[in-house]
């Protein structure tokens, strides 16, 4: 058991998988427990959840910084993506960063949208032609960071700008709120079960959406049965009815991670990657992932009962809130 900014997680090995699956601190743990009890003892009713709902979707908007109008819940960023792709003008130009996360760029290829990759660092500079950026703040193959001042300085008034935050909310303070989508999926720095994912939404886009995956939920308690359409007028008119248990553990680990003091935060993350960094001769960096790409890296760390993933031919390390000085010792341990 750890213990770290006030509360508690049930971990004893070296994990920084972060990047791929969050370890939620206890109390997620057991909000989700004590719904899975009361569902096995036939003792939940839907409404019941809208709490944990609305809860959830305002952290959102406070970690994003917009209102909670502006946010649209879903089940996973490319479902979400696929709305706006939708949205778009036949043959738009997104122009996306290599070795993107193709949730986010799937969408907009199979919209039937030319989707154009150039290099992270160049990115910001290459906005000129582009109907639309489309691009992870910090990239899951690798923790670059896009440029946000940079890319906010270049691009057109009338370029779309697209960010999933995914690898970057919950641990990364930034300005996010001047985007038209902010886009992010909850089980991974968000520290909530997989199944709920969040979409800010500008005023100005919003109006070009059309809501085409609306059922109930999108409408409300009002609008279960029959015709005519009556959607709600903000953007909960695009929600996907949510996954219940998933919303119970984000209406408490999103809340819990926007009343951390953000600096501390991402110093904490920063400073035990630029700990390994330091021990491995890498560059320092601004980011809590570390691609190490030293010969046997991935095997000589699980054998150190290390656990991260391999992508991009690197072993990825993410470090969060649990993590500890002395996971990024047994890191360099491990590849000594």
């Amino acid at each position: 058991m750890r213990h770290a900014f006030g509360t508690t997680f049930d971990v004893d090995d070296v994990y920084l998988n972060t990047p791929s699956i969050g370890v939620p601190p206890q109390p997620v743990v057991e909000a989700v427990s004590t719904a899975v009890s009361a569902w096995g003892r036939a003792q939940t009713t839907a409404p019941q959840f809208d709490g944990a709902v609305a809860t959830a979707r305002a952290a959102f908007a406070q970690l994003v910084g917009v209102p909670p109008s502006s946010v649209a819940l879903g089940t996973t960023v490319s479902g979400l993506l696929g709305l706006v792709a939708a949205s778009l003008p036949p043959g738009a130009r997104v122009l996306t960063a290599d070795r993107e996360f193709t949730s986010v760029t799937f969408p907009f290829v199979s919209a039937g949208h030319e989707v154009v990759e150039v290099a992270l660092d160049e990115l910001p500079e290459r906005t000129g032609a582009a109907d639309v950026v489309a691009v992870s703040v910090v990239a899951s193959v690798d923790g670059g960071i896009v440029d946000l001042e940079a890319l906010r300085a270049e691009v057109g008034p009338d370029t779309l700008v697209v960010l999933d935050a995914t690898q970057s909310l919950g641990w990364l303070p930034a300005d996010l709120g001047w985007a038209d989508v902010v886009v992010a999926g909850g089980y991974k720095w968000l520290l909530a079960p997989r199944g709920a994912a969040w979409m800010a939404l500008s005023d100005r886009l919003a109006e070009r959406v059309t809501p085409v995956q609306s059922g109930w939920y999108a409408g409300g308690w009002d609008a279960i049965y029959g015709l005519p359409l009556r959607l709600h007028p903000d953007a909960r008119r695009f929600d996907l009815s949510p996954v219940w248990l998933a919303q119970v553990g984000a209406a408490v680990s999103l809340p819990w991670l926007a009343s951390l003091d953000a600096e501390e935060v991402r110093d904490h993350a920063v400073g035990l990657a630029n700990r390994v960094r330091r021990g491995l001769d890498l560059p320092a960096g601004e980011s809590a992932i570390v691609a190490v790409r030293h010969h046997g890296a991935a095997d000589r760390l699980a054998a150190a009962g290390v656990r991260c993933a391999v992508r991009g031919g690197a072993a990825r390390l993410g470090f969060h809130l649990h993590n500890t000085d002395a996971d990024a010792d047994t890191v360099l341990e491990a590849l000594s």
